[in-house]
């Protein structure tokens, strides 16, 4: 008997940790994210390029399960706009599969989403501050009430919001055929709108590129400030528009001359997050 006991406490343990294994796991058993023990500065990581891609593989399944609740997958991402919450996600997935098979970075400009397809882009503006990125979505998530959308660190960083947690977002998808084109239809419109065909000399080179209209100041600023460094040659300038419930201060770039440099100087631009350009006077 004396052998049975230690055999019986055994079993016993094993089943409990059989029982133990059966428990949710993976990303959807997290409780609690985390990022690097040190702030990194991710100022220099650029946004999301939007470009043309087939769906992924994996990761678009419809509808699909996750704790109990179904999803359903939209067929096209075009003309998505939505306001909630979002969160970001970090160390605990960093180098894990994303639901679409890739790689998680979350030093990358990427986001999860339950029901985008998968890859979709989408411009994330944090109405708090008006700070926005472009990023890519190629996982699912967040799975937690309330939320619409999973940024990663580096996204969530650009956005300050990684002391809170959460942030009230404006999500809006991007088409990328349209994105790419943006270029060139600026400056067919700016060929059409031009009058009269032989501008004086008063007149030249006394359009903008109005890239962004922010709702603080101080977020006008740095757009300004990243402008400047990256555009040099150019004026960087900000003139606030008095509404009747609040002042927005739009951020411009110029002068610009209406000739074939404008499609690269819009590219440019645009490669920085800054999304549709267009011409002021």
């Amino acid at each position: 008997m004396k052998r049975v006991i230690p055999y019986l406490t055994a079993l016993l343990l094993l089943v409990v940790l059989g029982g133990c294994s059966s428990a949710p796991s993976g990303r959807y058993a997290v409780e609690k994210d985390y990022g690097p023990s040190n702030r990194v500065d991710v100022s220099h990581v650029p946004d999301a390029v939007p470009r043309v891609e087939p769906k992924s593989s994996g990761g678009n399944k419809s509808p699909y399960s996750v704790l109990g609740k179904t999803y359903y997958v939209m067929t096209s991402s075009r003309g998505y706009k939505e306001r909630g919450v979002a969160s970001w996600y970090g160390k605990k997935f960093h180098g894990h599969k994303t639901s679409n098979g890739e790689t998680y970075n979350m030093y990358g400009m990427s986001a999860a989403h339950k029901s985008l397809p998968l890859p979709s882009y989408v411009q994330v503006t944090n109405l708090s501050n008006g700070k926005r990125v472009i990023v890519r979505v190629n996982d699912r998530g967040p799975f937690h009430g309330g939320r619409i959308i999973d940024l990663s660190y580096a996204a969530a960083s650009k956005l300050d919001m990684l002391g809170g947690g959460t942030a009230h977002v404006e999500v809006e998808a991007i088409d990328p055929a349209s994105w790419s084109t943006s270029s060139a239809a600026i400056v067919a419109d700016s060929v059409k709108t031009t009058a009269p065909p032989q501008p004086s000399p008063t007149t030249v080179g006394k359009r903008y590129l109005q890239v962004g209209a922010f709702g603080l100041q101080t977020t006008a600023l740095e757009a300004k400030q990243q402008l400047l460094q990256m555009l040099p040659g150019y004026q960087v300038r900000i003139v606030p528009l008095n509404l009747p419930d609040r002042t927005l201060y739009r951020v411009q770039v110029g002068p610009v001359q209406l000739n074939a440099n404008l499609a690269a100087l819009v590219s440019k631009i645009e490669a920085a997050g800054y999304l549709r350009p267009h011409l002021v006077d």
